[in-house]
């Protein structure tokens, strides 16, 4: 066990859970069945990638309110032959009809949350496929077993997705007829505990499956799996169906512009990870297309620091890390996006420096982004409210509290997984995380393409995802939509190393609130002390005061959302300082898995969630 560090707040004696040990392997994921099937995968003599990618497609299927086949998908792991971390890409770009002048003349002033309009290319598929074909070992058919057996024969509904379905069951009903018939059986929203099936998602998979049986060789049977899936019969069945208007989160009905050629152009791919060091421990994220650099910004800011200042559990420690946090979203949104970005400026030690001085005693209600020259662009829109005429809508399940009755939007607080009954969502998604006996390590965040995100595309079982909701309509900002670039995704798992070596693989959901919840992690485990299992309990807390990356992106000057456990002095003391504050109960915010390995016994362990007694950890 770590020695705590005496400048924090001391950790619980009484984890909610043990931190798992062992020395065989070790695998943790936002659901027990898919980090059952992980662990099932490394016990008959797959490693940490076969596992991986079995408990993935798993996870379409047990957590389909939060990731699904017409989703995206962003990894970075290490091999036990190169430590080096590499980033596995499998976010979907803008389709070549997804431009800015016909979402304008379609009316529409932001990219809808919810609906076909919003979909990028399905990345997720291939990218599993692709990490599959060359870092697995195990073959197609036997890889994909369990999440077609979960498809196919039912598996128990769980209590999260009754939930989601019950919020949105009239929007299925008077709106999305071909969702109603997957989800509403017999009319009627399934118990918790129900046996639930999806034959058509399982008639996918096996057919992806078949795609490759004529092939000579493992690696040929996945690489024809992957041309099935995307020059075959999905790609055919997904432009025939959003051709026909529906409703989208706009209020409005409209037909999509995704087409068979899309699906056809685009394949996952690697890039080196974007790292940097941080109290002897190297921070490994995804480039600036998605958010995982503006931790690295934090972690710089917060770098020199002392300790102290770097406790998430006290007054003065939590305001420094909110202050520094929002300085970094400010940069993410003025600056990241899918093309140039000048991150060596950005985590430079004079930007830091400079930026560093802006942290003051006060909260900061405005959105302060830093200055590099040759990269001007334009700032998004700040809105608190933003009028619509309702509708379905489903962006990463989140909390929205209403703090004043007349506004159009309630306020985002972007917490606790959250469906309103219009389709409105917010926030969540899946994750998982695995490692096995020969020292393989990834770290997985799947998302979009959930039960609420569109209308259920019925021969192939799933719907589309909404990941373009992240672009704006507004011109000259990094991220204004633009055919064939990526959107700005706010998925980011993290790797961290030391001496080298991979020594934690970690995640969670949450939409924006991903990093900063996997900073808390970070600075309580490699600062304070804490174990895994001890800082995944602790207090969580997030800033709203950011544009939201999901519709329909409103902020909160100053906006600081709190687990009360925090404590009421500490939170009158933030308060105090300025803080618009959210209590959010108890145990409320955070989604975060983790595993992690030490390289020099080749023990693993494995910790994961509490919070919605749904995530699960193994290790032996």
């Amino acid at each position: 066990m770590p020695t705590p560090n005496p400048a924090f707040t001391p950790p619980t004696s009484t984890p909610t859970r043990p931190d798992l040990a062992g020395t065989f392997g070790a695998a943790a994921a936002t659901h027990w069945t898919a980090t059952a099937t992980a662990q099932s995968v490394l016990e008959r003599g797959g490693n940490a990638f076969d596992a991986a990618v079995a408990g993935a497609f798993v996870l379409h299927v047990v957590e389909p309110h939060l990731n699904g086949p017409g989703g995206d998908l962003t990894a970075v792991f290490a091999t036990a032959d190169d430590p080096t971390p590499v980033v596995l890409c499998g976010q979907g770009p803008a389709p070549a009809g997804a431009t800015r002048e016909h979402y304008l003349a379609e009316g529409l002033d932001l990219v809808p949350g919810a609906g076909a309009l919003a979909a990028t290319v399905p990345g997720a598929v291939d990218a599993w496929l692709l990490l599959l074909r060359d870092r697995g070992t195990w073959d197609l058919a036997d890889v994909l077993a369990p999440a077609i057996g979960y498809a196919r024969d039912g598996h128990p509904i769980a209590p999260a997705v009754v939930r989601t379905i019950t919020a949105v069951q009239d929007l299925f009903r008077d709106h999305w007829p071909t969702s109603a018939e997957r989800w509403l059986p017999g009319g009627a929203v399934p118990e918790p505990g129900t046996v639930v099936r999806n034959e058509a998602l399982a008639s996918v998979l096996e057919r992806l499956v078949a795609a490759g049986g004529d092939h000579a060789g493992r690696t040929a049977g996945i690489d024809a799996a992957r041309t099935e899936w995307a020059e075959g019969f999905v790609a055919q069945a997904i432009d025939r169906f959003v051709r026909e208007p529906h409703r989208h989160a706009s209020g409005t009905d409209h037909a999509g512009v995704i087409r068979a050629s899309d699906l056809q152009a685009f394949r996952a791919t690697y890039e080196p990870a974007t790292t940097t060091e941080f109290r002897g421990c190297t921070i490994a994220k995804t480039g600036p297309w998605g958010q995982g650099p503006a931790l690295l910004e934090t972690l710089r800011l917060l770098e020199p620091l002392d300790d102290a200042l770097l406790d998430p559990s006290t007054e003065v420690g939590a305001h420094t890390i909110v202050e520094a946090q929002k300085l970094a979203l400010a940069d993410r949104d003025l600056f990241y996006g899918d093309g140039e970005v000048p991150l060596d400026v950005l985590l430079s030690d004079a930007y830091t420096d400079d930026r560093r001085t802006l942290i003051g005693e006060r909260a900061s209600a405005e959105l302060r982004p830093g200055t590099v020259p040759g990269f001007e662009h334009a700032t998004p829109p700040l809105r608190t409210t933003y009028a619509t005429d309702g509708g379905g809508s489903a962006g990463e399940p989140t909390v929205r509290v209403a703090r004043d009755a007349a506004r159009a939007v309630p306020v985002e607080d972007r917490g606790e997984p959250f469906v309103a009954p219009t389709g409105e969502t917010r926030g969540d998604t899946v994750h998982i995380d695995v490692v096995d006996r020969w020292g393989n390590m990834v770290s997985a965040t799947p998302s979009g393409g959930w039960l609420q995100s569109s209308p259920t595309i019925p021969e192939l079982g799933f719907c589309l995802g909404t990941r373009l909701q992240m672009t704006w309509l507004e011109e000259g900002t990094a991220t204004t939509l633009t055919p064939g670039q990526r959107p700005r995704t706010t998925l980011t798992p993290t790797l961290v190393l030391r001496d080298g070596q991979p020594v934690a693989a970690l995640g969670s959901p949450g939409g924006d609130q991903q990093d900063q919840w996997q900073l808390l992690f970070l600075l309580r485990w490699i600062v304070g002390g804490y174990s895994p299992q001890q800082s995944i309990d602790a207090p969580a807390l997030h800033t709203t005061s950011f544009p939201g990356s999901f519709w329909p992106r409103t902020w909160e000057p100053a906006g600081l959302v709190v687990e009360d456990r925090l404590g009421d002095d500490v939170i009158a003391g933030l308060e105090a300082r300025g803080h618009v504050v959210t209590r959010a109960g108890d145990w409320a915010l955070g989604r975060l898995c983790c595993v992690t390995r030490e390289p020099s016994t080749g023990v693993v362990g494995a910790a994961a969630n509490p919070r919605g007694a749904q995530g699960y950890a193994i290790a032996r």
